[in-house]
């Protein structure tokens, strides 16, 4: 590996707190206030890991597992994912299965912890983290298989290094709406609005918040920092599309990355300020529609480069 791939990584670990602060520190702009500080979640995550855990007793050893195999998991998207746009030769044909079974570990983790606790609204929450799951892993996937045919490439690295410059004037049509659809993907696995609000209070509207009531102590904090890398994961494949047109490499691509990375936050921050979550009914109608763009993308990529 070299630098590049190594700083990716570590850009990552450092960094994906950070990107939660750029994302309430837009919302409290548009809302007028003067919001936390850009660095709350590196402090909630310290004091949380000071605390001493409290379990239920109807919970059992999944409960106290799910928390460190689901960071786990998160770890070994942003290793496999991270460094693919900057580092020549990264990964193996077919790492982008990895990486999505990866994510739906975590995800089926986090569900069974929910499960395990026998509460109806941690159970609610997790029957609709599963249903907006089930409708965004096939765009996230035809997504992908678009960027594949645009590149012609199997491993990660080779996709989304080869849908550039060239890859743009050939099918940027194509390449536009697969942005769209893994925005959408990121909205709706990241558990942001129009899919979900992290801020309510309610727990009968809650999705991802209310799977983790029961978290606490060093398991919350755990809980905390695998979801800011999951937000950083979906960034970077959002980022990396929207930067592959400008033909950077090295250290001017890193940092354009990463930049690209933190302004995915302030773009989160102002969906999130500027309208309202949707309801659930029409929640997987969203999400349809971003299947639906992949899938038409992965039909224009065909067409234009056949």
């Amino acid at each position: 590996m070299t630098i590049h791939g190594l700083l990716s990584i570590i850009a990552g670990l450092l960094l994906a707190p950070l990107l939660q602060g750029i994302v309430n520190r837009t919302k409290a702009v548009f809302a007028g206030r003067r919001g936390a500080p850009l660095l709350q979640q590196y402090r909630d995550i310290a004091r949380l890991l000071r605390k001493g855990a409290v379990f239920s007793g109807t919970t059992t050893w999944i409960f106290r597992l799910a928390p460190s195999i689901t960071l786990a998991c998160a770890l070994v998207a942003l290793v496999v994912l991270a460094p693919a746009p900057v580092e020549q030769g990264w990964g193996f044909a077919g790492d982008a299965l990895l990486l999505a079974y990866a994510l739906g570990l975590a995800r089926f983790l986090t569900v069974a912890a929910a499960l395990d606790t026998g509460s109806s609204f941690e159970g609610m929450g997790a029957s609709r983290e599963v249903l907006y799951s089930a409708l965004a892993e096939p765009a996230l996937l035809v997504g992908i298989a678009v960027l594949a045919r645009v590149s012609g490439g199997t491993s990660l690295a080779s996709i989304l290094q080869g849908a550039g410059v060239t890859g743009w004037v050939s099918a940027g049509t194509a390449l536009a709406l697969v942005g769209v659809s893994f925005f959408v993907v990121l909205l709706a696995e990241n558990s942001r609005v129009p899919f979900d609000d992290p801020n309510t209070h309610l727990e009968l509207t809650m999705v991802h918040e209310v799977m983790v009531l029961d978290s606490s102590g060093p398991d919350f904090a755990l809980v905390t920092y695998g979801a800011s890398l999951k937000l950083w994961v979906f960034s970077v494949l959002f980022a990396s599309l929207a930067v592959s047109p400008l033909g950077l490499s090295g250290f001017a691509l890193l940092g354009a990355l990463t930049a690209a990375v933190l302004f995915t936050g302030v773009i989160v921050g102002t969906v999130e300020s500027t309208m309202a979550r949707s309801s659930l009914a029409r929640a997987p109608l969203l999400l349809a529609g971003a299947c639906a763009l992949s899938i038409l993308a992965f039909i224009l990529a065909s067409r234009f480069l056949s």
